[in-house]
């Protein structure tokens, strides 16, 4: 079940009329679509949709979720401004109908989720990528910690277990060839929330 504290603060923060974290794409996801035929990709926790809309001008089939209505009404929104279409579903993976081997990518750009399910939401989401496709993933270090307590504004969980190191990553996604997986130092400018230097992990895999 969601937490309604957790719930509550992903409506909140996307309940203003700014975008929490900006109306374009994040960098590391714009690189690696622009090297990839369109085909169909899924955006777990995909908030206010920067992602999903602009995997969609690319020509890309895209289904998107997220906890928070309000996250919704946003993505929606931005992507009518783009004129595109994305499907996008309100609520927890296991609640939703995704089908096995659906996707050619999963693409998860800060999908922090609680600690105690982040492992078996990256199991879950596995099923529904097909075999060769890709897994596209950057989300805050364990190391990031550090970087929170100089500067605020990167964001970011402060919890470590929110948090992601790179044997986590080869745990969680045994069956992929990596084609990059690696720590680092990055500039942010992404939104009100997102600004500043942060490390991160970043992984592109193929599924076997």
């Amino acid at each position: 079940m969601t937490d309604n504290t957790w719930l509550n603060r992903w409506n909140d923060r996307y309940s203003s009329e700014e975008f929490a974290y900006g109306t374009e794409p994040n960098t590391y996801l714009k690189e690696q679509l622009e090297k990839l035929e369109p085909g169909s990709i899924l955006f777990p926790a995909e908030g206010e949709g920067r992602n999903a809309v602009f995997a969609a001008t690319k020509g890309w089939k895209v289904s998107a979720f997220d906890i928070s209505s309000e996250g919704k009404t946003k993505a929606l929104q931005l992507a009518e401004n783009h004129n595109v279409s994305i499907d996008y579903q309100v609520g927890e993976l296991q609640t939703l109908n995704f089908k096995e081997e659906q996707f050619d990518a999963v693409a998860l750009i800060y999908a922090h989720f609680p600690a105690d399910i982040k492992s078996s939401i990256h199991k879950a989401l596995d099923q529904y990528l097909r075999k060769g496709g890709l897994i596209i993933f950057e989300a805050f270090s364990k190391n990031h910690l550090d970087y929170v307590l100089k500067n605020e504004k990167v964001g970011g969980p402060k919890d470590i277990g929110s948090l992601f190191s790179i044997d986590e990553i080869k745990a969680d996604f045994p069956n992929y060839d990596i084609i990059e997986l690696v720590e680092k130092e990055i500039e942010l400018n992404e939104g009100l929330f997102h600004n500043g230097t942060g490390s991160v992990i970043r992984f592109t895999g193929k599924k076997r």
